[in-house]
């Protein structure tokens, strides 16, 4: 099936991507499909390809072959479109710290192209969501990191978007802070958001709904993490989604007695996806 822009049954749905740079395979003929309001988990290990892939989705990166669409956008034809409609948060903190959390809103409102009759309206509303009304004079630089990982993804949500892209938005925060993000994240889907989530921990794998994993280019793995589990790890009771990632990633069995619980490159520290 060829993506139409005028199907609504996906947010977004890819055929066949594939990107090359000279001989190098960095995304191999990819396809799947991710449905509006759902939490979509992209994982894999470093120069898997899921990065690259990443930024072909969001109109940053021409794709060498294949199809796609992202909120009804042609990710090769349409990516100025495709850039206006989603929302984008990525896991290094990008907001100006010397200004203060309503600076920044208003910063992005401009960059969104927002109308300036909206602004008013679309900072409260930002501010009051992400619970930093009363820290809006504050310098951002002065506030924790959780709080300033709120405001960053307030400001990709400034335009409202129906699709929004988190690259490890809770890398560097504790885990209270994590469980809470996660839980504004969910809110988020409940009010028909798409989003579409890199993580390197696998308990927050769970909070979606399916999950795609990407090995040297090419998905290995696709479905709830639950039937990821089930589906690798045939005849190890007790077995998780870290498991399952490591077994994977190191295209080894998880009942492979060499190796090591915890070794391979998908152990939390040895391969943290990018």
């Amino acid at each position: 099936m060829t993506p139409s822009s005028t199907d609504p049954s996906y947010a977004i749905e890819v055929r066949g991507l594939e990107k090359r740079f000279g001989a190098f395979v960095a995304v191999d003929r990819i396809s799947f499909t991710v449905r509006p309001g759902e939490i979509f988990g992209f994982l894999g290990s470093n120069g898997s390809g899921k990065s690259t892939t990443i930024r072909m989705l969001c109109g940053i990166l021409s794709p060498t072959s294949g199809t796609g669409t992202v909120a009804g956008h042609d990710i090769v034809t349409e990516p100025e479109a495709v850039r206006h409609a989603i929302g984008y948060m990525s896991q290094k903190f990008s907001l100006y710290e010397d200004l203060t959390p309503q600076e920044n809103l208003r910063f992005y409102l401009g960059i969104y192209s927002v109308p300036e009759k909206d602004w008013p309206e679309r900072s409260d509303w930002v501010l009051e969501m992400t619970r930093l009304t009363e820290a809006r004079d504050r310098l951002t630089r002065e506030l924790p990191p959780g709080w300033r990982q709120r405001l960053a993804l307030g400001c990709a949500l400034l335009h409202r978007p129906r699709i929004l892209f988190l690259d490890e938005p809770t890398s560097g925060v504790d885990p209270i802070t994590r469980r809470r993000f996660w839980e504004f994240i969910g809110g988020l889907a409940g009010e028909g958001i798409t989003l579409f989530v890199t993580t390197h921990y696998m308990d927050e794998a769970y909070h979606c709904g399916r999950i795609v994993m990407i090995n040297e280019g090419k998905i290995v793995a696709s479905g709830s993490p639950d039937e990821i589990v089930r589906e690798t790890c045939t005849g190890k009771p007790g077995a998780d989604l870290n498991d399952a990632f490591v077994a994977l990633m190191s295209r080894r069995a998880c009942m492979d007695p060499a190796l090591p619980a915890g070794a391979g490159p998908g152990a939390p520290d040895a391969a943290r996806p990018s």
